[in-house]
C-alpha cells in the first residue's frame, strides 16, 4: 500500500468516526500541497460540508486532530479555508527511501492479466526510414515499455507495407535504370531502392512535361484538371508500373523475383537502422500476406447486414448514423482496399495474440480511417473492437521545412542519427567530458548521447502535437533535454563510485539513528514516491511525455539537492549515509524512467 492509499484509508476512518459516513477510500482525493504552503498532501474538505453539517475549515481541524491521534505517519497539519494540508513524519520518508532502494522492481505495477499489442513503424519497402519514422518508432517502443511496466503482457508488432503501386515504381525504375546495381557498405539496400523511387518520380515528371502541352493543344476545351488526369493516363511509365502490379498479383515469376530481391535488400537495410535506433519487434506482418484477408469478413458482414452492395457490385458500409459517411470496403471488381486489408489483419492479430487492447501508432492523417475501422469491428461484433486505440501523432518538421519522399527531400533517419553522433562528439569534447575514455568507450558515449537527445526531444512533446525538431537544441547539456538527464545520472554514478571506494556502508543501513532530514531531501523522496503513479498515468494515457517530464523533474530536483547540501563533507555520519542512499535511489529511478523512453544512461561522462 502506498502513502496515498494509507492516508486515504486513515481519512475514511476519521470521516466514519466523526460523522458516521461510509466513504470509499478510493474516492478520497489527495493532491500534492502547493509549494507556497506547508505540507506534503492536501485533502479538500468542501465536499463533506453537507455530511458533517459544519464549515470546511472546522472539518479540516477535526479530521487533522484525529489523524494526529490515530495515524503515526502524519506529523502535523494546517488548514487553509477548506484545504487540509498534511505533513508526513520525517521518519516515514527515511523508511520509504530504504524501501524504494531495496525494491528492484519498484515502479513496475502488478500484472493485470491483460494483453496489449502495439503496432508501430509500418514502413514502405520503397524508401529508407526518415525523421517521421523516428517519432513513430520511438513512440511505439516507449509505449510498449510503459505498458509492460504498467502490468500488461505486451507484443510489439510491425506491419510492413511491401506491396502496391509505389513499390512497383521503384521496381520499374530499377529495371530500367539499375544496370545491375547492388547494395554496398556505403549504400545499403533501403537507400538504393529509395533512390530508384526518386528516379521514377523524376522520369515521370519529365514525361508529363512533354505530354501535357500536346494534350492542351489537342483538347483546348478541357480544364487544367481534366488535362492533368488525361496526362497521367497517357503516361507510359505509370501504365507500365500498373501493369507490373497486375503481374505481381497474378504471380508472374520474373516480377515476383525482382520484388523479393529488392524487398530483401530493404529489410537488411531496415535491420541496421532499427538496431541503431534501439527498437525491436516481437512479430512482423507483411501487407503482401494480409491484404486479401478481409474478403471473407466482408462476406460475413454482407450476410449480417452490416455492409451493403451497390448495383456495380462494390461493397460499402453506411456510417451516417454514427456521424461519419459511407465507406467503400471492397471494389466493384472484387479487389481489396486498405480497409479490407485492415479488417482482415485486425482479425489475424487477435487470433495470434488474443488481446484486450490493440494500439496502432500511426500519423494523424489516418484519424478518420481508424474511427471507421473501430466502428466496423464493433458492428461485426468483434470482442476486441472496444480495445482498438489509434495513438495519433503529428508530423515532425525541421527548421528547413516539410519533407517529401518522392522528391528525395526527406531527412534520412540514418543520416540524422549519424549527424547527431557527430554533434554529440563535438559538444562532449569541447566540455572535456571524455577524459580517460578509450576510443571505443567514447564512441559508445556519443551514440548514447545522440540517441538520448533524439528520443527525449521527440517524446517529451504530447504525441498529438505537430512539432519542430531542432537538432542543436536537443543536444544541449542544460535545460529540458535528454543529455541533461543523462549527465545528471553520470554525475550521481560518480558519487556512488566514490562512496563505495571510501567504504560508506549505505546499502544495508537502516538509518535507525536518523530522525531529521531537510525540506529538500523530503521533497526528493516524495518525488521518488510518485514514480509508480507516473507509470500508471503514462500507461493509461499512452503518453511517454509524462515519463519524460518526470525524468526531467527528478534530475532537476537532484541538482537542487546537490547544490544545497554536502554529501562527503557532512559531519553527521547518518546524514551522509542517507544522502548517498538518496543519490543511489535517484540514479536507479532515472535509469528506469529513461529506460521506459528507450534511452540508455551512461555511468561515466
Amino acid at each position: 500500500m502506498n502513502i496515498e492509499e494509507k492516508i486515504g484509508q486513515a481519512i475514511t476512518a476519521c470521516i466514519q468516526e466523526l460523522y458516521g459516513e461510509n466513504v470509499d477510500p478510493e474516492k478520497i482525493s489527495l493532491q500534492a500541497t502547493r509549494r507556497d504552503f506547508e505540507g506534503n498532501y492536501t485533502f479538500v474538505t468542501f465536499p463533506y460540508s453537507k455530511v458533517a453539517r459544519k464549515k470546511p475549515e472546522a472539518i479540516g481541524e477535526e479530521i487533522g486532530n484525529l489523524l494526529l491521534q490515530k495515524e503515526s505517519l502524519v506529523e502535523k497539519f494546517n488548514v487553509v479555508k477548506g484545504f487540509l494540508n498534511l505533513s508526513i513524519s520525517q521518519r516515514y520518508w527515511i523508511d520509504l527511501l530504504i524501501d524504494i532502494y531495496t525494491n528492484p522492481t519498484y515502479g513496475k505495477l502488478e500484472r493485470n492479466g491483460e494483453k496489449v499489442m502495439v503496432e508501430y513503424s509500418s514502413p514502405n519497402t520503397n524508401k529508407p526510414l526518415h525523421l517521421g519514422h523516428l517519432r513513430n518508432n520511438f513512440l511505439g517502443y516507449s509505449v510498449s515499455q510503459i505498458m509492460d511496466a504498467g502490468g500488461y503482457e505486451v507484443m510489439k508488432t510491425n506491419l510492413v507495407n511491401d506491396r502496391g503501386i509505389h513499390i512497383c515504381k521503384s521496381m520499374l525504375a530499377y529495371q530500367k535504370f539499375g544496370n545491375g546495381e547492388t547494395p554496398t557498405a556505403e549504400k545499403k539496400g533501403d537507400k538504393l531502392v529509395g533512390d530508384y523511387y526518386v528516379k521514377f518520380d523524376k522520369a515521370f515528371k519529365e514525361e508529363l512535361a512533354q505530354i501535357k502541352p500536346e494534350l492542351k493543344e489537342k483538347y483546348p476545351e478541357k480544364t487544367d484538371e481534366e488535362i492533368g488526369k488525361l496526362t497521367e493516363q497517357s503516361s507510359t511509365l505509370l501504365n507500365e508500373a500498373k501493369a507490373m502490379l497486375k503481374k505481381w498479383e497474378e504471380g508472374d515469376t520474373e516480377v515476383v523475383a525482382l520484388w523479393e530481391k529488392l524487398n530483401n535488400w530493404v529489410y537488411e537495410g531496415f535491420d541496421v537502422t532499427y538496431k541503431q535506433m534501439g527498437v525491436s519487434f516481437d512479430k512482423v506482418y507483411k501487407e503482401s500476406e494480409t491484404y486479401l484477408l478481409g474478403k471473407d469478413i466482408i462476406e460475413e458482414g454482407l450476410a449480417k447486414g452490416v455492409f451493403y452492395k451497390k448495383p456495380d457490385g462494390s461493397v460499402w458500409i453506411d456510417l451516417s448514423n454514427d456521424g461519419l459517411d459511407e465507406k467503400l470496403v471492397l471494389r466493384a471488381d472484387g479487389t481489396s482496399v486498405y480497409m479490407t486489408q485492415d479488417i482482415g489483419t485486425a482479425e489475424l492479430k487477435f487470433k495470434d495474440f488474443p488481446m484486450q487492447k490493440s494500439v496502432y501508432v500511426v500519423g494523424n492523417e489516418q484519424d478518420y480511417h481508424f474511427k471507421v475501422l473501430q466502428l466496423i469491428m464493433k458492428k461485426l461484433g468483434r470482442p476486441y473492437a472496444d480495445g482498438i486505440y489509434h495513438l495519433s501523432y503529428g508530423m515532425v518538421d525541421l527548421p528547413s521545412g516539410k519533407m517529401k519522399s518522392r522528391e528525395g527531400t526527406v531527412v534520412d533517419a540514418d543520416d540524422l542519427m549519424k549527424e547527431m553522433e557527430t554533434t554529440a562528439s563535438q559538444r562532449t569534447e569541447e566540455l572535456g567530458k571524455i577524459d580517460g575514455f578509450t576510443p571505443e568507450e567514447a564512441q559508445k558515449l556519443y551514440h548514447q548521447l545522440a540517441m538520448g537527445a533524439l528520443k527525449y526531444y521527440l517524446l517529451k512533446v504530447d504525441p498529438k502535437r505537430r512539432m519542430l525538431f531542432n537538432p542543436e537544441e536537443s543536444i544541449d547539456f542544460q535545460g529540458n533535454t535528454g543529455v541533461y538527464i543523462q549527465y545528471n545520472h553520470a554525475k550521481i554514478c560518480a558519487i556512488i563510485r566514490k562512496a563505495e571506494k571510501d567504504g560508506i556502508a549505505y546499502k544495508n543501513s537502516t538509518l535507525s539513528d536518523l530522525s531529521e532530514i531537510s525540506k529538500t531531501e523530503e521533497e526528493l523522496v516524495f518525488l521518488l514516491s510518485q514514480y509508480p503513479a507516473k507509470v500508471k498515468e503514462a500507461c493509461d494515457l499512452y503518453a511517454p511525455s509524462i515519463i519524460a517530464s518526470y525524468a526531467y523533474e527528478l534530475a532537476k530536483m537532484y541538482s537542487k539537492f546537490y547544490s544545497e547540501l554536502p554529501i562527503f563533507s557532512e559531519e553527521v555520519e547518518s546524514k551522509m549515509i542517507f544522502r548517498v542512499l538518496l543519490s543511489a535511489t535517484v540514479a536507479s529511478t532515472i535509469k528506469k524512467t529513461m529506460g521506459l523512453l528507450g534511452v540508455d544512461v551512461p555511468e561515466r561522462m
